[in-house]
């Protein structure tokens, strides 16, 4: 198994009055996630906290040790998180909305399994070159993908936030999984769309380029994304492979 550096941050930003974003890191088990709330104050904040605990209950019975394995429960994570945050705004329906966009990215012995949902996004920084892993599930990606914009009209399209796929909104949303081989020097990073609002894919490029420590970069994007406006919680996560 190559040895793995998880780093996490999150910060509310410079506009919002609450953190929604949450993140987990377990080096016990090689995964880590982002989940970014949306319903509005406690309920959004509620989401990704489901999501982030369902998580935890999955990984802590479960060991993944094979593509397979680590393919089962990220699956199980999303479904257990769907069904358990429909059940909470069925119980209580002024919270009726309420649901979490979603990383997660786990780690076998020679490669890594990512389940995605929503507008948060994994990146993949290999030899220099930053590639996205992760296609948004959102209108402007949608209207990217036929054509009607252009990505540079996206970044200030009035309906950018509009999410088409999110846990606990509907029943048995479809989930997107990735995998691949991994390498020594692969560095991966989960984020939620108040990092990704607030920098392109160049300045973000420059910064995992840096000569530093995961930490180091971790902070340095938060900060850029704050200077940028801080417009949204920003939430980042890296790890990097020994």
């Amino acid at each position: 198994m190559h040895n793995i550096m998880f780093i996490g941050k999150t910060d509310v930003g410079l506009i919002r009055a609450n953190n929604e974003d949450t993140y987990v890191v377990n080096n016990h088990r090689n995964y880590c996630l982002v989940a970014d709330g949306m319903g509005g104050a406690a309920a959004g904040e509620m989401a990704s906290q489901i999501f982030a605990q369902t998580a935890d209950e999955v990984f802590l019975g479960n060991n993944p040790g094979t593509e397979q394995e680590a393919i089962d429960c990220v699956q199980e994570t999303f479904r257990m998180a769907n069904d358990r945050i429909l059940a909470h705004t069925s119980q209580y329906p002024e919270h009726q909305g309420m649901g979490c966009t979603a990383e997660v990215l786990v780690f076998t012995g020679s490669g890594f399994v990512i389940g995605h949902m929503g507008d948060s996004r994994t990146y993949r920084f290999r030899q220099g070159i930053l590639k996205q892993l992760t296609k948004d599930h959102s209108l402007v990606q949608d209207q990217i993908d036929q054509g009607l914009i252009t990505e540079e009209q996206a970044r200030s399209h009035s309906m950018r936030n509009v999410i088409l796929r999110a846990v606990g909104v509907r029943p048995s949303p479809a989930l997107d999984t990735l995998r691949g081989p991994i390498y020594p020097g692969d560095l991966f990073l989960l984020c939620s769309d108040g990092l990704t609002d607030m920098l392109d894919d160049h300045e973000i490029s420059q910064v995992l380029g840096l000569d530093a420590d995961v930490s180091i970069k971790t902070e340095n994007l938060i900060d850029k994304a704050k200077r940028a406006g801080g417009k949204d919680n920003i939430t980042v996560v890296l790890a990097e492979i020994g």
